[in-house]
């Protein structure tokens, strides 16, 4: 699936969301708090506010300007830009704790986009039925609560690793967007918010995920994103998780430099680990960058649509086909 955008327009600058808070830093949970009273995320009352919306890195991966599957409309694909460059990313801070609870014990709840013609629902403590309409058009279905917050889980805060997954489960593809001959699908990843709402993971700002029509995976990427897979079938379970550890030299940060975490994203396949990426690989001049996944953002569990699409979604450890060390 390709989000369109033209070869001359330049992925949505992730440094044009943070035009009131500059970058954020890896810092005592103190001032993430005095942050946070800038632009609070709104799960402190998760309930009624819903958002409305070696040494060397490895080597590049080349990218598509276009996919040979489907493509989304430009139209589309200008409103997200104009989105992230005018909305900046909420800055983390410390869940209650309650809210922190109900992360632990997995009761993720699917947040139903106005772009979703069909129905997700939760059948069981982080379990999801979903289905959308034949040539729905994209849209994101995010969990209404971050899996991965820096002032609890950071490496830098907890001393150790922090894992993050889940699966899902694919029933069946129907008729996609534009309808016949238009391939319809899912796909699977992980975004900062506020995200918008018509776009799948991977394509804007602080977000990446796998896509099922193509294989291709995206991070932050408006193009026709990188080979990484083969494409899903139905009847497949497949997975996406990322690492969160403390960078191999610890001194990196040492200076004005950002200290960041090492990031490890990998994919399952009913069950068995089929690949992964290091976030930080070189990428090429038209990479929007990886700012917002780096481990000092909330992330939230994401999962795509386009076109008409059955699936089961697990964020419980108790259903998971493969079992990831945490």
């Amino acid at each position: 699936m390709n989000p369109f955008r033209r070869k001359t327009d330049l992925p949505p600058s992730y440094d044009a969301s943070q035009s009131i808070s500059g970058q954020p830093q890896f810092q005592p949970q103190s001032q993430y708090q005095r942050q946070a009273e800038v632009n609070p995320p709104p799960y402190h009352n998760w309930q009624e506010a819903v958002p409305d919306t070696a040494t060397f890195p490895p080597p590049p991966i080349t990218g598509y300007l276009i996919s040979g599957t489907g493509n989304a409309s430009e139209d589309d694909a200008q409103r997200a830009h104009d989105f992230c460059d005018n909305v900046p990313l909420w800055l983390p801070t410390q869940p209650s704790n309650a809210v922190y609870s109900d992360v632990q014990a997995h009761d993720l709840r699917p947040v139903h986009p106005r772009e979703l013609r069909g129905q997700v629902t939760a059948t069981a403590r982080g379990r999801w039925s979903g289905q959308s309409a034949d040539r729905n058009g994209d849209c994101v279905i995010m969990t209404q609560l971050p899996m991965y917050f820096p002032t609890m889980d950071s490496p830098f805060v907890r001393e150790q690793r922090k894992t993050i997954y889940f699966e899902v489960k694919v029933l069946a593809f129907r008729a996609g967007p534009a309808g016949n001959g238009d391939d319809s699908g899912i796909s699977i990843g992980y975004a900062a918010q506020p995200y918008p709402s018509w776009r799948s993971p991977g394509w804007e700002r602080g977000g990446l995920g796998v896509f099922s029509d193509d294989g291709c995976r995206f991070v932050n990427d408006s193009f026709g994103g990188r080979d990484f897979t083969s494409a899903f079938r139905v009847g497949e379970t497949v997975g996406i998780g990322m690492v969160f550890s403390l960078p191999d030299d610890l001194n990196i940060g040492a200076g004005d430099k950002k200290m960041t975490c090492k990031v490890e994203i990998f994919f399952t396949r009913n069950g068995q680990r089929a690949g992964g990426w290091n976030l930080h690989e070189e990428v090429d001049a038209d990479s929007g960058g990886v700012e917002g996944l780096e481990g000092d953002y909330d992330l939230y569990g994401a999962i795509g649509l386009f076109g008409g699409v059955d699936f089961e979604s697990c964020f419980n450890p108790a259903g998971w086909l493969y079992k990831p060390a945490e």
